[in-house]
């Protein structure tokens, strides 16, 4: 039974009499319905009594018959809006009426008045900028209708003519014999505690008979005194209509279809690094590198970050938030998302929520904005229409929906698909929305497209407004058609920060981009400047725009087959000339690649390393090793700076390179002054190992005797040489700079040659003696019998020269 009391009194009234009739709270539940609690005054702090107690001896029949009592209130806001509104209506009522307002539900009143006004102001507002007029009654309703917004009372929805209301259901506790709240949109379910007759009354019966069937057996009440008005099958219809809307819509929002798991997104292999020293990657290239899909690394610019979702390749774009409360206003913002669907706006997939991996999924364009700025693809005016023709039909729908504006409308945010339609993203879900930085170079270049109403605010709506993004349009159309950057002002060379501050200023006349267009793009260029007029009311809409820009480009607009044809010619060709150049350009930064990798490992090594094989050490029976340093360079080093040393040892190492490219040998490596080099390995020379160092090692000899010091002219460099001929091992070393490393006592004794020499003379082991007289040819002398340490007495020899008959093989 529902009982509409016009006071608390005359509710509690009739609770006595329906328990002097024999009803109880085990046989029937009666609903008050109560909009403004007046019958709660002790459950809501309004005063000390509870809603039976009057002091007047039935207070124990009233709290028995209100047992079964449940009572129907408004929903009392609870959000922070409200709550200060709360407090600044108590503060006015004091001051200026010297009223004292109490709390309660009575509150809300005035709430929801303050909230009708301003649905009436925005309504009234937009209607005058489109060209309306106060008095358009019509039209300012129709602006009300299907619109939600943010007011004290919290986030309202308004249909068509009506706004959706949450109520709270209050019932006693069995315990305390307060009443509670028990039921409200927040709280749907029972608690472990709530054992009230309410959640343990057995099901309700069958409901009547379904829409569309017979109505005529239904038999309702009549109240004394009060003729029976029959409610036909219409009346039905149209309030379960509205009811299952409503429980159709509730539905919707619990289901949660867009929810994504982290563990179902699958890494792509297409986030790709495309850095280009000759191309910018979006239509600005001093803003549009931070918008929402595209990051960036330095200077260099990357796509979208991608993965797979149920097999299909999907943008991601992370959300830089710790969570993401799950309010009714959030779930409708994703509802909107999931509910638009247009050629133009790309699609929205759904949204994960789970901490750390916050993020939003949406339709992948692969062109991304590259196609509207890479100075190599050339964009003739028929396609530069139809792609500003694409921006303003996915505005033109976005404005007319929910959503009702982007706020974050810039080139890169204008990205093109396969089939060359251009769509716009990072739209809707302004609580998802990242939190700018304080300041910085990357703040000033993301407000480039900004209003300028919207940058002289202190705190702009996130979801922004209908004119800022008319002139968001206005800047992306005039980097369409100059292809110059964002915001590009002729002869003028200004930071992003500079250029917000002087739009800001609001400069007469207002500093807006340059207009250096053609004769016969003059009606474009009134165009941009009705767009980015400073006055938002004389911004033009969508619409208009639309319209404007067929006109424009009616010469173009007579056969689209031939018109496609023509771009997919005109991209396909731009494209094979691009292909040629990257090709050409890889192939040479590939040759140099593999020039140097010789430089730093033997040929053959460096081959097997490139076809992806492992290295193995290998063995070789007889080499030699030539060892040489310069004697006296310590105390060279310490009478020259740093500098200088480093020079020396570049012109005389430069000097020597050139040199023994002569010969068949290969340099392993130089420590400080000393310079080690083999011949024999890896590519085996049979015996003529020993001929080519002995004739490099003369040549060597040569050639620092000619040698100057830059910083020393009248002084020599005393190079000292040794000269070892045996087996090694060698292989590669490492994998971080790999290096082609020799082992064994030949290497050793080689550098006890180099040690026991002497200044501008070539030290030879007798084994290195006896293979050069194998050849002949090379005058020797020797030496006699030198201890070193480690090998006792060895008799050596010296290197003197090279006769002109020698045989090389």
């Amino acid at each position: 039974v529902i009982y509409i009391c016009s006071s608390p009194d005359t509710f509690r009234a009739l609770m006595l009499l329906a328990l002097e009739a024999g009803l109880s709270g085990e046989d029937y539940a009666f609903f008050h319905l109560d909009l403004f609690g007046q019958s709660l005054q002790g459950a809501q702090g309004l005063g000390s009594r509870r809603p039976w107690e009057r002091g007047d001896g039935q207070d124990v029949s009233a709290h028995r018959a209100f047992q079964a009592a449940k009572i129907i209130t408004y929903k009392e806001p609870d959000n922070p809006e409200y709550v200060e509104f709360l407090q600044q209506l108590k503060h006015l009522a004091h001051e200026q009426f010297n009223f004292t307002l109490e709390d309660g539900l009575v509150n809300t009143i005035p709430a929801s008045f303050h909230d009708g006004l301003l649905l009436f102001v925005q309504a009234v507002t937009e209607t005058l900028a489109h060209g309306g007029a106060v008095t358009d009654g019509e039209g300012i309703t129709q602006r009300m209708w299907n619109r939600s917004f943010q007011g004290v009372t919290g986030h309202l929805k308004m249909g068509y003519g009506s706004e959706t209301t949450d109520f709270s259901l209050w019932d006693m506790d069995p315990e305390t014999s307060d009443f509670r709240v028990r039921l409200c949109p927040e709280k749907t379910m029972p608690t472990e505690k709530d054992t009230s007759p309410l959640f343990s009354r057995p099901p309700p019966p069958p409901p009547p008979p379904a829409l569309g069937g017979d109505f005529s057996t239904l038999k309702f009440p009549t109240i004394p005194g009060h003729p029976r008005k029959s409610l036909d099958k219409r009346s039905f219809g149209g309030i379960n209509q509205k009811n299952l809307r409503k429980m159709q819509l509730e539905k919707e929002l619990a289901s949660e279809l867009w929810r994504v798991r982290w563990e179902d997104l699958q890494p792509s292999s297409l986030e790709r690094h495309l850095r280009s020293a000759g191309s910018r990657l979006t239509l600005s290239g001093r803003g549009s590198n931070y918008g929402s899909l595209l990051t960036t690394e330095g200077q260099f610019q990357v796509f979208a970050k991608t993965a797979y979702y149920k097999g299909n390749l999907v943008a991601v774009k992370s959300v830089n938030r710790k969570r993401i409360e799950l309010t009714r206003k959030v779930l409708f913002e994703l509802k909107h998302m999931r509910d638009i669907q247009n050629d133009h706006l790309t699609r929205f997939v759904g949204a994960c929520t789970d901490p750390p991996n916050i993020c939003i999924l949406t339709e992948y364009c692969p062109r991304g904005s590259d196609i509207l700025e890479n100075e190599s693809i050339t964009l003739d005016w028929m396609f530069r229409y139809s792609l500003t023709n694409d921006i303003v039909k996915g505005m033109q729908f976005l404005h007319s929906g929910a959503i009702c504006s982007h706020g974050n409308l810039k080139s890169s945010n204008c990205v093109v698909d396969g089939r060359f339609v251009l769509k716009i993203t990072d739209y809707g879900l302004e609580s998802f929305r990242d939190p700018e930085p304080d300041q910085g170079h990357t703040l000033y270049a993301k407000k480039l497209w900004t209003a300028p109403e919207l940058l002289r605010m202190a705190s702009p709506p996130v979801r922004g407004s209908q004119a800022g993004d008319i002139y968001s349009f206005g800047i992306i159309l005039q980097e369409i058609a100059l292809r110059s950057g964002v915001f590009h002002v002729e002869g003028l060379d200004l930071s992003p920060k500079e250029i917000i501050e002087r739009v800001t200023r609001g400069e007469q006349p207002p500093f807006r981009p340059s207009l250096d267009l053609q004769s016969h793009l003059e009606e474009l260029g009134h165009l941009m400047q009705r767009c980015w007029a400073e006055d938002p009311q004389e911004r033009p809409p969508f619409q208009q725009i639309r319209t404007m820009l067929r006109k424009f480009n009616r010469e173009n607009s007579s056969n689209i087959l031939d018109n496609l044809l023509s771009r997919m010619e005109q991209y396909a060709n731009n494209l094979e000339e691009l292909v040629e150049e990257r090709t050409q350009a890889y192939l040479e930064e590939k040759r140099k690649a593999e020039a140097l990798l010789y430089q730093i490992l033997p040929h053959s090594v460096a081959e097997q390393l490139k076809r992806g094989e492992t290295v193995e050490a290998e063995a070789f029976d007889s080499v030699t090793i030539y060892f040489s340093d310069i004697v006296g360079f310590t105390a060279l080093s310490a009478e020259s700076t740093p500098m200088q040393v480093v020079t020396l040892l570049n012109d005389l190492y430069t000097c020597f390179d050139a040199v023994i490219d002569n010969f068949d040998v290969y340099k392993v490596e130089t420590i400080g002054d000393a310079y080690m080099v083999v011949s024999g390995l890896p590519v085996r020379n049979g015996r003529l190992h020993a001929c080519e160092v002995a004739r490099m090692a003369l040549a060597l000899l040569d050639a620092v005797r000619s040698f100057h010091i830059r910083h020393r002219p009248q002084e020599q460099l005393r190079l000292r040489i040794g000269i070892h001929t045996g087996p090694v091992c060698a292989g590669v070393v490492g994998l971080k700079m790999p290096r082609y490393c020799l082992f064994g006592d030949t290497v050793n004794t080689a550098s006890r040659m180099e040690s026991n020499g002497e200044a501008l003379k070539i030290h030879l082991s007798s084994e290195t003696k006896a293979v050069l007289e194998e050849f002949g040819g090379f005058e020797l002398e020797l030496r006699g019998d030198v201890e070193m340490k480690g090998k006792g007495k060895v008799r050596t020899y010296w290197l003197l020269g090279e006769r002109g008959n020698s045989t090389r093989g």
